[in-house]
């Protein structure tokens, strides 16, 4: 039986070469983990690297193909669907991991439980150490300091077990920003794996708004359709749109941000989405006794 120091760990982190200082602060966090070494992998999501440390695994694309998509070539350099280890960590390239256990936690995590697939850190601002509500992968998020049995999972502090991929499929790299994560894990729940909140595996990370993404609102609409079209039942595709369409409403979103809003949201019923793959009513079920339905 395989202990938790021959579990093996990878690290994912997409660039878009802007930030080489933070990179090599979250690069060096990594090698200073505890027990045996974790693989990194760096890709230049449409932008050159910087000098990398050796031993550092690398490509540099020549397009920016979004975040799930610059993820998806970053699990391959591990081989195909990251065979070559046991659990991948993605993590953002301005973060930075505080604690030298978080690798030792993971290994623990990932042993004791073999249903287990996906572990969702706790992302603290390195400043305040506030966890912002949106970081908490729960609608119960007021305590962001408890774990949980949660129903998605954060992109960019987070580590899946590469024995999902070929169960769930990779990120929908269609999505480009915003909402993969949730595709990935209701599709990593369907296939029988669950998901952890840690808040005591914590990623530093600046506080920040999500709609400094320029196409933010336009992406949100569109990709939560896309959610409901690649994966809900039919009689509850249109519910999880039409909640977020009222949900969008009630916050009174000013004038410009609902207009590309609305683009978003007529875009996502019009362009393709990728390959449809409903859910099990026992998935719906399952989700729903997590604490949220996968209708909102």
């Amino acid at each position: 039986m395989s202990t938790a120091e021959d579990f093996k760990l990878g690290a994912v982190i997409i660039t878009m070469g802007n930030r080489p200082a933070e990179l090599n602060a979250l690069i060096e966090s990594v090698r200073l983990q505890e027990g045996p070494e974790v693989e990194l992998a760096v890709v230049g999501n449409g932008a050159p690297l910087p000098p990398l440390p050796a031993g550092v695994r690398s490509v540099e694309l020549p397009e920016n193909l979004g975040i799930p998509g610059g993820r998806n070539v970053g699990i391959e350099l591990f081989g195909p669907d990251g065979r070559e280890v046991d659990a991948i960590l993605f993590l953002d390239d301005d973060g930075c991991l505080p604690r030298k256990d978080s690798a030792k936690l993971l290994r623990e995590a990932f042993t004791a439980d073999p249903e287990l697939g996906i572990v969702s850190f706790r992302i603290a601002d390195p400043d305040t150490g506030v966890t912002q509500r949106r970081h908490v992968p729960r609608l119960r998020a007021s305590d962001a300091l408890r774990s949980s049995r949660v129903t998605t999972f954060l992109g960019g502090a987070s580590a899946v077990r590469t024995a999902v991929f070929p169960q769930a499929g990779q990120l929908p790299g269609e999505f480009f920003y915003a909402h993969e994560e949730t595709d990935l894990a209701w599709r990593a729940v369907d296939a029988g794996w669950s998901i952890d909140y840690r808040a005591d595996i914590v990623l530093h990370h600046p506080t920040t708004s999500p709609a400094r993404h320029a196409t933010y609102f336009h992406n949100v609409a569109r990709n939560r359709v896309w959610l409901a079209r690649r994966n809900l039942p039919g009689p509850l595709l249109p519910l999880y749109p039409g909640v977020w369409l009222l949900l969008t409403l009630a916050r009174r979103p000013s004038g410009e941000a609902f207009k590309a809003w609305m683009g978003g949201f007529r875009a996502g019923w019009s362009e393709p989405c990728g390959p449809r793959r409903p859910m099990k009513w026992r998935t719906v079920w399952r989700l729903t006794r997590l604490g949220r339905p996968p209708v909102i």
